[in-house]
């Protein structure tokens, strides 16, 4: 996922989490909150309760594959944090992806595939 789909500070994730809307999951959770921006930003967190830091960069990176398969069909002006759960480690990479389309679904974020031709 490029850098500019990012969120990277803090204070973003923080903002995204108090005043967003969540969407829970066995496999994660989904904090939707509106930008002014013309693009998406998603930032993807795993706390210790997922495991060790392999578990957690794993999990993370499962994530990031996840959502830049998912990229061009999410709606723009939106921030996206994403926060792993413990039996993410135990899920398939097909579940996995099924759990993330799930919730963007249900927060109403998918839409028609773009094309770039």
């Amino acid at each position: 996922m490029e850098r500019k789909f990012r969120l990277t500070q803090t204070t973003e994730f923080m903002r995204v989490r108090r005043c967003g809307k969540s969407y829970a999951h066995p496999l994660l959770v989904l904090i939707v909150q509106a930008n002014s921006l013309s693009g998406i930003r998603v930032g993807i967190s795993a706390s210790h309760s997922v495991g060790n830091a392999v578990q957690r960069n794993r999990a993370k990176r499962r994530l990031r594959a996840c959502l830049t398969e998912l990229l061009p069909q999410i709606h723009p002006g939106f921030d996206i944090v994403i926060l792993a759960r413990k039996a993410i480690d135990q899920a398939g990479f097909s579940e996995l992806r099924a759990a993330v389309s799930h919730l963007l679904g249900r927060a109403g974020l998918l839409g028609v595939i773009k094309n770039d031709g």
